[in-house]
């Protein structure tokens, strides 16, 4: 088998796997400074349960994020030597930054934020666990800079020996930076909302502790009717930003192949069956206009098609496409629930006394959470798959990339596939465990 094609393979498996955790050391270690925070304002007692509970859920992503992250890591040096050596002198010290600045800072103050109850003032406390979600929130930022880099280079110029760096700012501050780091940052947030609400919804159902998660419900869902809108906005702006910087890339996940003439405006696929091999779809349900009305904010603006480009330049079609709407299906599912849940507060129906009734409401919370992983992960395979035949976007392509590994690369996919699988199921039956036995007994803070 082709060595290139088993090397993606297997980072697209280890970083498809590992992505499930960051989200949530950043969004829950942002919810634990809230609710730390409200327990220092109020002196409520629940708050204080809030944060001995979700910070056994937090050192379990973090557990899971740490070992899953080290095997991405060595796989630059290993599977994509020519990559790193052509691409290191920028890529690899945004690595090192994310190391050095962010992780560094989360460790150093893991420990107090964990074990720190009742053996530091309670202000310092509070530092410690603002710290951590600093330090999460940073560790994103390094690394989404260096992916954003690869969507649209800038600051230097490839030379023989690889990039050569002009201008770090243009580089950190390249022009897909902004998006990448935002949407990926507010997506963290809003799979840990909709976490935090769907376990909550979970004890409401059950009975358990009513007043209690009623309280965490509440703080998901209004932090969720604001953060919801503003994914969806980022979303179009990153799409915005491909329409500019990644022209293959938007008619890949569109399904596009001709440029509409000028005076025609373009539709928008809601759905289709892409052919690639004869470039055209079979069959699609449209909108007419939409997409030059998306991407040019006017009726008839011109969006260019795959058939503009050497087709060695197209991207592969069909995961862009369908990862890209089933983003936005599960995206658009997201808000309704959002308006649901705000008209049963609205008809004082999320009370301790009539919550646990609301049995559709809180279904449709614990589905939500699943599905909305599943939103981020539809999400990274339309942003990673969509650069392709690229690694540098019009730059290095990912057949120049690769190490020549064949034997060793297929061994090594066959052990991460069992291994992960292993750590998954470990993750799930130490969540249950975490969840079914529930948060301390009232009385224990201070």
């Amino acid at each position: 088998m082709d060595f290139t094609w088993l090397s993606r393979l297997q980072f697209a498996l280890t970083t498809m796997f590992h992505i499930l955790w960051p989200v949530g050391i950043i969004g829950i270690s942002i919810f634990l400074f809230v609710v730390e925070a409200l327990w220092l304002w109020t002196r409520d007692d629940d708050y204080y349960r809030h944060a001995r509970f979700w910070a056994r859920l937090f050192l379990l992503n973090a557990a899971l994020g740490v070992v899953t992250g080290i095997p991405l890591e060595f796989q630059f040096g290993m599977n994509w030597a020519p990559f790193a050596r052509s691409a290191g002198d920028f890529f690899g010290n945004m690595l090192g930054f994310e190391a050095a600045m962010a992780f560094m800072l989360e460790a150093s103050f893991l420990g107090i934020m964990l074990f720190g109850w009742h053996r530091v003032r309670p202000g310092t406390h509070l530092f410690s666990t603002g710290m951590v979600a600093f330090g999460a929130t940073l560790s994103a930022f390094w690394i989404m800079v260096g992916n954003s880099w690869l969507q649209t280079p800038a600051g230097g110029v490839f030379e023989k020996q690889g990039f050569v760096v002009h201008s770090y700012w243009d580089a950190i501050f390249n022009p897909n930076m902004p998006w990448g780091v935002s949407h990926m940052w507010v997506a963290a947030v809003q799979i840990t909302l909709f976490f935090v609400g769907g376990v909550s919804a979970w004890y409401l159902l059950k009975g358990r502790d009513v007043g209690l998660f009623l309280k965490s419900f509440k703080i998901a869902l209004l932090a969720a009717i604001v953060v919801t809108p503003l994914q969806i906005y980022l979303g179009d702006g990153s799409g915005r930003s491909a329409y500019r910087y990644q022209p293959t890339k938007l008619a890949g996940m569109e399904s596009k192949w001709e440029t509409n003439k000028p005076g025609e405006g373009s539709s928008w696929h809601v759905v289709a069956w892409p052919d690639p091999a004869n470039g055209r779809n079979l069959w699609s349900v449209d909108i007419p206009y939409g997409l030059s009305l998306i991407t040019t904010r006017t009726l008839t603006g011109q969006v260019k098609g795959l058939k503009d480009f050497p087709r060695e330049d197209w991207p592969p079609i069909l995961l862009p496409f369908y990862g890209f709407r089933l983003m936005i299906l599960i995206g658009t599912l997201s808000a309704l629930l959002m308006a649901w849940s705000v008209w049963t507060w609205y008809r004082n129906r999320l009370t301790p006394e009539v919550v646990g009734s609301q049995r559709k409401l809180l279904v449709a919370w614990m589905f939500a959470a699943p599905l909305n992983y599943l939103a981020m992960e539809a999400g990274w395979v339309t942003r990673e798959v969509g650069r392709q035949p690229y690694v540098v976007y019009g730059v290095l392509r990912t057949s120049d990339s690769a190490s020549p590994l064949p034997v060793w690369v297929g061994s090594s996919l066959f052990i991460f596939a069992i291994l992960y699988l292993m750590l998954f199921v470990a993750f799930l039956v130490f969540a249950r465990l975490i969840i079914a036995r529930g948060p301390a007994r009232k009385g224990t803070g201070r």
